[in-house]
């Protein structure tokens, strides 16, 4: 029980849950600030009043979501001097400089342009209103580049010595941090899953409203951007991983070995489907694997050698010292294979359903409709059954949830694959934490945070089922007509400014 409530167990409890809870967020907030950008942009060039209550639609989802973000991510920097003040004091130097520029980028470049946006409908102009949205859209993928960069670090340290007499790391060259090959992979494959993340919230919530036959121009508009994004961001997504996991096997051979549980390294390395085994003897007893496979996709040969864990952990041992230097076998290995699958099940959905609604097999007769129909369709191609009509469309809202949960598997593997180490061959996790935290207080602060955030999380789903089955607004006079200079047109100069939301 002491070692259960030791307090860098409960340190590390407590940062993972409000990490994991903080990250629902922040793929949500990248994608639908710049799908709520590409909407825009399509009003202001055709002026179709579709795109504007779309627009509008998801504009307003993505400010309830960013400011959530915004909510649960200031808890994540307090953290770092409440239970982590060796870390901090040990790799500050380092660890604060990407992590300046984020702030500087979330807080003052992306805010100002979201004020800008929210109050300006109707006191800038068309072209000038858009820009503010795109510019918060590259504000939000600023802002993960350089939090990522900071976590890449953590996952393969660059660019820093060790200054001995202060016992500290020293940042020595900025630039190499920020554009080492791991922060490079890393930033590719986690904007892939945002995109993923996002499509698929599209698809979701597009189908909830077509399946009620409502608000059908703005959501088969949504839906098929959604299916779209699904597909091309779950192939990005496929091949930035393949990508980072041969980074991956470079730099950090056991998280890589441990995700497909491979006890010893040998030649042909297989690639495992399913496996049970023995943590304390280092085997497994059952195994379903595929020949060569993990060898390839560690070098790009089939029959290239990969280390084992055991080997790694004994390698490890010899140059750092007596110890366990395995992660915990069992996440990484199911954590790895739920990031894969949920994730590519939301690309499979959007393959199946941009096929069906390309061919108008999916909608019935009454949603056929719109300036894009192609009339000798309607001639050959017959709806699908009302059945299994009603089950893509359960099966389309329900994969809105599915890469939220291959996401959060992907950075629990990710941080926990690196484990002992909080920095990668520098810093051990159980020298990181505040010596003079206690177990209980570290205890109350969990509760605290957990409570806090199952209560926010109540409130960001009540607002959210809230607006989404309000659907796109009605449009107003000033929507229809914005101003053609900043500050409104000479008439509606003393009007004063209206909060869109």
């Amino acid at each position: 029980m002491e070692l259960a409530l030791a307090p860098e167990t409960l340190s590390r409890w407590q940062f993972g849950i409000t990490t994991v809870y903080h990250f629902l967020f922040v793929p949500l907030t990248i994608s639908l600030a710049a799908f709520t950008a590409g909407l825009q942009t399509a009003w202001v060039r055709t002026n179709n009043q579709k795109y504007l209550r779309a627009t509008k639609f998801w504009g307003k989802l993505f400010l309830i979501n960013i400011a959530m973000g915004v909510v649960t991510g200031i808890v994540q920097e307090f953290q770092f001097g409440m239970n982590w003040s060796d870390y901090s004091r040990f790799v500050g130097d380092i660890f604060g400089a990407p992590l300046a520029f984020e702030a500087l980028i979330a807080f003052f470049f992306e805010s100002t342009f979201i004020g800008l946006w929210i109050f300006g409908w109707d006191r800038l102009p068309k072209k000038i209103h858009l820009a503010c949205i795109w510019m918060v859209s590259i504000g939000t993928i600023l802002s993960a580049y350089f939090i990522l960069a900071a976590n890449s670090w953590m996952q393969h340290p660059v660019g820093y010595r060790i200054n001995e007499e202060k016992g500290r790391a020293e940042l020595t060259d900025f630039w190499r941090v920020l554009t080492q090959d791991t922060a490079l992979t890393q930033v590719w494959h986690t904007l892939s899953a945002a995109f993923l993340v996002g499509g698929a919230f599209l698809v979701g919530i597009a189908a909830f409203h077509l399946a009620r036959k409502k608000h059908i121009p703005e959501m088969r508009a949504s839906l098929r951007i959604g299916l779209v994004t699904l597909l091309i961001a779950g192939a990005l997504t496929a091949l930035s991983g393949d990508a980072l996991g041969k980074v991956m096997f470079r730099q950090q051979p056991m998280k890589m070995a441990a995700a497909e549980a491979l006890w010893d390294g040998e030649a042909g390395a297989p690639f495992s489907v399913f496996a049970y085994g023995d943590v304390e003897e280092g085997h497994n007893k059952v195994a379903l694997e595929i020949p060569g496979i993990l060898s390839f996709l560690a070098n790009g040969d089939l029959d290239s050698y990969v280390p084992g864990i055991n080997d790694l952990n004994k390698a490890e041992q010899e140059k750092y010292g007596p110890g366990d230097y395995r992660p915990n076998i069992p996440v990484a290995y199911w954590g790895f294979r739920w990031m894969i699958g949920f994730g590519m099940v939301s690309m499979g959905i959007g393959f199946v359903g941009l096929w069906l609604t390309r061919r108008k097999l999916l909608l019935p007769a009454a949603l056929r409709t719109g300036e894009d129909e192609v009339p000798h369709l309607a001639v050959w191609t017959r709806p699908l059954n009302p059945s299994l009509t009603r089950w893509f469309w359960r099966l389309a809202l329900w994969t809105s949830g599915f890469p939220l949960i291959a996401t959060a598997w992907g950075w629990i593997f990710t941080e926990m694959g690196r484990q002992p180490w909080v920095v990668y061959g520098v810093l051990r996790t159980k020298d990181a934490v505040s010596p003079g935290v206690s177990q209980a207080e570290v205890l109350t602060s969990m509760i605290v945070f957990t409570t806090l955030y199952a209560v926010l999380a109540v409130v960001e789903i009540k607002l959210l089922v809230k607006y989404v089955k309000a659907g796109p607004p009605e449009l107003t006079e000033s929507d229809l007509n914005p101003p053609t200079k900043i500050g409104g047109d000479d008439k509606d100069a003393d009007r004063p400014m209206a909060f869109s939301y």
